[in-house]
């Protein structure tokens, strides 16, 4: 008899674990509807722009590959307390981003980062790329493929340089799946079909492609 009430009680914890875990992504969805979420960034994916002026119309990036793309935990803390991580405005080659998206407080930031986390793809392989540094990745990055010329990276004693049209890599390894990384640069266009950022795939060896992403994937936020 013990062991019927143990085994029920245990389902039935299972079956309220499994409620909860889905209702939370829900509850999210519903958060990043009502805030307006949606009139600038897209959760239904493949990619919606297939032409120049596709790009051009959105209004900030594509949010349907975020769990696939970002770290909970940064995500988490960057809804409630978000700060620029382009320096130009989206979709702007000279207009300063300003430091005005919208802050989600207590439970909405963690519902919304709940549904983001959710929002998945099978382009991203995982367990491929382990953070460390890679001295050849480095090397690619700075001379043989100059990423610097569009995104600002933290070099010797944490100074901050490099260009200002792409997304700041400044803490990537905090905020990016190291596992988004090595897919994204090997197939960007799964990801945005009209981009800026070059195809590196036939370019560069796949094993010299992870060790960008290797290399990328350890960049730490700059020290306050």
């Amino acid at each position: 008899m013990k062991s019927i009430l143990k085994a029920a009680l245990s389902t039935a914890f299972l079956i309220a674990a499994a409620s909860s875990s889905s209702a939370e992504p829900a509850a999210g969805k519903a958060v990043f509807e009502a805030k307006g979420c949606a009139q600038c960034h897209y959760t239904d994916g493949p990619a919606r722009e297939k032409t120049i002026d596709d790009q051009l119309a959105k209004k900030g990036p594509e949010l349907w590959y975020a769990g696939s793309k970002f770290q909970k935990g940064w995500l988490a803390g960057w809804l409630a307390d978000p700060k620029p991580i382009r320096p130009l405005k989206f979709n702007s080659l000279d207009e300063e981003n300003a430091d005005d998206h919208p802050k989600l407080a207590g439970d909405d930031a963690a519902n919304v980062t709940d549904f983001l986390m959710s929002l998945t793809v099978d382009a991203v392989e995982a367990g491929v790329i382990k953070p460390k540094r890679n001295v050849k990745g480095k090397q690619i990055f700075i001379k043989k493929m100059p990423c610097s010329g569009c995104h600002q990276a933290s070099g010797r004693k944490g100074k901050i340089s490099g260009g200002r049209s792409g997304p700041s890599l400044v803490g990537a390894g905090e905020r990016l799946n190291p596992d988004w990384i090595y897919a994204y640069l090997k197939n960007p266009t799964v990801f945005k079909p009209v981009k800026a950022m070059p195809t590196f795939a036939g370019i560069l060896k796949d094993k010299d492609i992870k060790n960008v992403a290797t290399y990328v994937s350890n960049f730490k936020a700059k020290k306050k």
